[in-house]
C-alpha cells in the first residue's frame, strides 16, 4: 500500500470480561473507540478476539477440533453469532465515535486446511481501505478443507493479514504491560520484557507461562508466536496494555509506552 498500514488488534481479555461468559467491557469498548478517533490514523485494520463471548462455545462443541459429529453443527452457528454480537458492540461504539467502520466476516472470505489459512481474498479490505473506511474483523469459526471447520484465531488472522497486506506495524492491545518472563498476574518476580528479537523468544519459550489458561487459542505465547511470520517479514510487533487509559492513542501515535516490541532487527526502535 502507499501509505503506512497498521494492523490493531483488540484483545478479547480486554474488551471482555473473560471470567463471566458473554459479557462485555463497555466502558473499555467506548474508551478505546475514542482513543482509535483522537488518534485518527489511517490506513488502519481492527481485528478483535472474542474472550468470554466466543470462547466458552467454541470450548462447549470443541469447535477447533474440527468437526466430529451433528451436534456441533449447532455450535458453530452459535459461536459465530457470539462473535457477531461482540463485533456489533465494538461497531457500535467506533460509529458513535465518528470512525467510518464496517465489518468484514472472516468467514465469508477465508478457508483454512488443518486450521492453517489456505485461502484469504483481501479484495475487499483493500477497496474499503482506499475508500478511507477501517475494516473491522474478529476471531471466527471458519470452514477447514481437512478439518470441516474450526476455530481461526484473530491472532493468526492479524499475522496473515499484515503479511498478505505489506502492513508496517501490528499493535497487539492485551491486558497486560506486554510479555513477561513469567504470568505477572500469578508471579510477582515476573519480569517486562521491553524487546526481542525471534530468536531471542524461541529461546524463552519453555520460560514463558501461558497467561489464559482457558483460552481455546493458545494463551499468551501461542499468540507471540503467530506473529512470528509477520515479525520475519519485516514487520513490527508492538504488545501494549490497552486496559490503562490512552496506552492505545498514544502508540497509534507512534508514542513510546510500557510494553514488549518483537522485530527481526536488534535494533531498538
Amino acid at each position: 500500500m502507499g501509505q503506512e498500514l497498521t494492523i490493531l488488534k483488540l484483545g478479547g481479555s480486554v474488551i471482555t470480561i473473560k471470567a463471566q461468559p458473554y459479557t462485555a467491557n463497555s466502558e473499555a469498548i467506548k474508551r478505546l473507540a475514542g482513543e482509535i478517533h483522537r488518534a485518527n490514523i489511517k490506513p488502519l485494520i481492527i481485528v478483535h478476539g472474542g474472550g468470554s463471548y466466543g470462547h466458552p462455545t467454541a470450548a462447549k462443541y470443541r469447535i477447533k477440533e474440527g468437526y466430529k459429529e451433528p451436534s456441533q453443527a449447532m455450535g458453530f452457528s452459535e459461536t459465530h453469532q457470539a462473535m457477531v454480537a461482540l463485533n456489533k458492540m465494538v461497531l457500535d461504539a467506533l460509529i458513535r465515535e465518528e470512525v467510518p467502520a464496517v465489518t468484514v466476516q472472516p468467514s465469508a472470505f477465508i478457508l483454512t486446511d488443518k486450521g492453517r489459512i489456505r485461502s484469504m481474498e483481501t479484495d475487499v479490505i483493500l477497496t474499503l481501505l482506499e475508500l478511507g473506511i477501517t475494516p473491522v474483523l474478529y476471531g471466527d469459526v471458519v470452514l477447514d478443507s481437512t478439518l470441516g471447520f474450526t476455530i481461526l484465531s484473530g491472532d493468526q488472522l492479524v499475522s496473515s493479514l499484515a503479511i498478505k497486506l505489506g502492513a508496517d506495524r501490528i499493535i497487539m492491545g492485551i491486558d497486560v504491560d506486554g510479555l513477561y518472563t513469567a504470568d505477572p498476574k500469578v508471579d510477582p518476580s515476573a519480569r517486562l520484557i521491553p524487546h526481542l528479537t525471534p530468536q531471542e523468544l524461541r529461546s524463552l519459550q519453555q520460560k514463558i507461562e501461558e497467561v489464559q489458561v482457558t483460552d481455546v487459542t493458545g494463551g499468551m505465547l501461542g499468540k507471540i508466536l503467530e506473529l512470528m511470520p509477520a515479525v520475519m517479514q519485516g514487520i513490527k510487533a508492538i504488545i501494549v496494555n490497552a486496559s490503562k487509559p490512552n496506552n492505545l492513542y498514544r502508540v497509534l501515535k507512534g508514542r513510546k509506552v510500557p510494553g514488549t516490541i518483537i522485530e527481526a532487527s536488534e535494533n531498538v526502535a
